[in-house]
């Protein structure tokens, strides 16, 4: 009896949270939206807003905003095309490669998930005008009167004044880059596929559709130039998933490598850059069929069976958490950040700090739980993102120690990824991405459309639960500075499908905090205070369970 009461009360919990909520919200929708249309007839109006990049990606983001807590409701596709629209008048003023890049991904894809909007129409024709007015733009060149002045049109035609982002960047001089390698991590329904490149260069992108007449089948691919093949290069990469069958490079022009994915069958896909070295990154979805989870295995999470999506919010609510990975920062030939004290590394804190942490959540929580690396040996940043997602885990948490050119700068933090709010963030991001703030900046302008909003809703619960529970576990018998719940653009969390965090552990340049991080005691309450937080993150999304189990 107990127990149905107990299930009466969860079902009324889901009601009044989850299913209230989407019924309720097409009218705050609609507000919403038509304030997004307000201020982009504003910004149209005042030329010198104009004039400011950010405010254009202000804008964009309101519309983002709609479609992100709708995707399926009945303003989504006024969103989508709102922001094609922007980015196509921000490119009139640019002459951006990326925002042109960024018209034609969003009226394409309003096209691919909504052909039956009333906005589909204008949206082709869109497509066209950009595709046009590239044309014009080779007629030019073709006018001119040999191969020197031919370039130097090219160049200034354009490659003008911009504000540099992650979807484009500007040549590198001193001849062509070279392509050096293709790597490649897969599940049946998630790919992320990496191109290595030896300097920055500008890359564009474009999804072909099946054409019977000639046999091709549907392909997405990546231009990068200047560039050429690198010597080295494998040139096609077997894939076999049930999304892409290879990966493939060829010097498409003297100038320009194209990368192509042949296409098995897709939802989505997203691309972006990263730096320090240069690497382009594609992320690539299928539709997902349903994961079935037997009660009692370690892959269950608690389940009675059933499917749900793979790495949804549903699964997180219905399943809790089944499996986790965790990444122990650093490694290898990359020594992260060296201790006040000789000989202490933050890579060697961070695996074993991982491994005690590992153990003690299989034994408490009794969810499968992975490492990104069990040895001292190198992974790239987008890898360990790749693992986690290919390993379709529930809860992603990097493990990290900060450093500081003060070292009397202390305390512990976890990080959730979103846009920078203060320069500490940026400076942390920073050093972590292994890169410069110049690139965090850079990074911020195509963050939003990487990430849904309720992954990040997900993430900062589970970083609000770890933080407290690290800052209220320690401080019983260390003296911690409490230095709060942040968001940053972490590299090792671009792309994650689950939610993630980011936790530095302490100060290794500290001279204190060095100390207690290269001892066993304190590495193990560090465990313990994450594996309480997660616990409680977990009871947090779970209110269903019950109900669900006396139907």
């Amino acid at each position: 009896m107990r127990k149905k009461k107990l299930g009466i009360a969860a079902a009324l919990l889901f009601v009044w949270a989850v299913v209230l909520p989407c019924q309720m919200g097409h009218g705050s929708m609609q507000y919403a939206y038509r304030q997004a249309v307000a201020g982009y007839k504003e910004l149209l109006a005042d030329s010198d807003k104009q004039k400011d990049r950010h405010n254009w990606f202000v804008c964009a983001e309101k519309f983002r905003a709609v479609y992100a807590a709708e995707p399926d409701g009945p303003w989504s596709d006024d969103a989508i095309f709102m922001i094609g629209r922007l980015y196509e008048e921000l490119n009139k003023r640019s002459s951006g490669v990326n925002d042109k890049h960024e018209a034609l991904d969003y009226f394409s894809r309003l096209i691919r998930r909504y052909p039956n909007s009333p906005h589909t129409p204008e949206a082709k024709q869109a497509i066209a005008r950009l595709r046009e007015r590239k044309k014009t733009t080779k007629k030019v060149v073709a006018e001119g009167t040999g191969p020197v002045k031919k370039r130097k049109t090219v160049v200034e035609t354009r490659i003008e004044p911009r504000e540099t982002n992650a979807g484009t960047s500007s040549p590198p001089r001193g001849g062509l880059a070279k392509v050096e390698d293709l790597r490649v991590w897969s599940n049946p329904d998630y790919t992320r596929v990496v191109i290595d490149v030896e300097k920055e260069v500008e890359y564009s992108y474009r999804l072909l559709r099946k054409d019977p007449a000639i046999g091709k089948p549907p392909r997405l691919y990546v231009d990068v130039t200047p560039a050429r093949i690198g010597a080295d290069l494998e040139r096609i990469v077997p894939i076999g998933d049930d999304l892409l069958t290879n990966a493939r490079a060829a010097q498409h022009m003297p100038d320009v490598v194209r990368v192509v994915l042949d296409i098995k069958a897709i939802e989505d896909f997203k691309i972006f850059s990263l730096k320090d070295p240069f690497r382009v990154v594609l992320d690539v979805n299928g539709v997902i069929e349903a994961e079935t989870r037997q009660v009692g295995t370690k892959d269950d999470g608690g389940t009675s069976g059933g499917k749900l999506p793979g790495n949804s919010l549903a699964k997180q609510f219905v399943l809790g958490v089944g499996r986790i990975v965790i990444d122990p920062g650093h490694g290898g030939k990359d020594p992260g950040a060296v201790g006040y004290y000789r000989g202490v590394l933050e890579k060697n804190v961070t695996l074993e700090l991982s491994r005690r942490l590992a153990k003690k959540l299989r034994r408490k929580i009794g969810c499968e739980v992975l490492l990104t690396r069990d040895e001292d040996k190198f992974l790239s940043l987008e890898e360990r993102t790749a693992i986690a997602n290919t390993k379709r885990a529930d809860i992603f948490i990097s493990i990290h120690a900060n450093a500081h050119p003060n070292k009397r700068v202390s305390g512990v933090e976890t990080y959730f990824l979103n846009l920078a709010t203060d320069n500490e963030s940026i400076r942390v991001a920073a050093r972590e991405n292994a890169t410069s703030a110049k690139n965090i900046s850079d990074l911020e302008v195509i963050l939003n459309d990487l990430m849904n909003n309720a992954k990040i809703n997900e993430s900062t619960a589970l970083a609000d639960q770890v933080q407290r529970s690290m800052v209220s576990h320690l401080s019983g018998r260390y003296p911690v500075r409490d230095n709060g719940v942040k968001q940053a653009p972490f590299y090792v969390l671009l792309g994650a499908e689950m939610p993630c965090i980011l936790v530095e552990t302490a100060f290794i340049s500290n001279p204190k905090e060095c100390q207690r991080l290269n001892t066993a005691a304190y590495q193990d309450s560090v465990a313990d205070a994450i594996v309480k937080g997660v616990e409680n993150y977990i009871e947090s999304i779970t209110p269903t369970t019950a109900w669900l189990q006396t139907d």
